[in-house]
This record gives structure tokens, sequence and C-alpha cells, in this order.
């Protein structure tokens, strides 16, 4: 997984258990693909400042990944439904094919 897909799904899972500072910094460079220097100017900080915050950051996602393994388990789960959509296209029944598709796509929706 390319290392900022990496961040980008663990934001998702943890950003919530970060400050508001660090989920803001992370989502500005990760999400919204900002530089060091278009953070940190309108913050009156460094590009320097950022960049210790961010790998900070980085450091505190790892370990609440580490130790708990929620985004490792929301992909595999992604990938499970996504095969089991794939063999629901082969089932005949067309009523049974939109009730397997229909709930995984509510699965999808709360994941």
């Amino acid at each position: 997984m390319a290392k900022e897909l990496k961040f980008v799904m663990l934001l998702d899972c943890y950003g919530d258990l970060l400050t508001e500072h660090q989920r803001s910094l992370m989502e500005m460079y990760y999400c919204e693909d900002l530089s060091l220097a278009e953070i940190g100017q309108p913050l009156d900080i460094t590009r320097q400042a950022v960049r210790s915050i961010i790998k900070r950051t980085e450091d505190i996602l790892l370990n609440y990944e580490e130790k708990l393994g929620f985004a490792e388990r929301l992909g595999k789960m992604r990938e499970c439904f996504g095969r089991i959509e794939s063999a629901a296209e082969h089932i005949t029944d067309e009523d049974i094919r939109n009730e397997i598709t229909s709930d995984i796509k509510k699965v999808r929706e709360l994941l």
C-alpha cells in the first residue's frame, strides 16, 4: 500500500483520537496535498515545525494501528465484500442477486 494511502486510511480510522491540530495538519498534508510551506504559512509556523508535527502524528497513528489493527481488518473486510460482490454477479436468481448486492452496499456504507 502506498505510504500516502496508508496514512489516509489510518487518519480515517483513528483521526478522532488525535488533537484537532494534529488531525488538521495531517488532513492538509495527506488529503489536500498541501506542501509543508503551504501548511505552515497561514499558521505562522516553519515548514520544519509542520514536518515535525506530521512525523510525530504518523508515529502515533502507526502505534494505534499496531495495537488495535483496525485499519488492516477494515481493508480485509473491504476485499472480502468485493469478492462476494463479484461472486454475486454469477447468481442466476435475480431476486437473490439483488438482495446480496443491496446488503453489500449497505455494509460498505457502514465501513
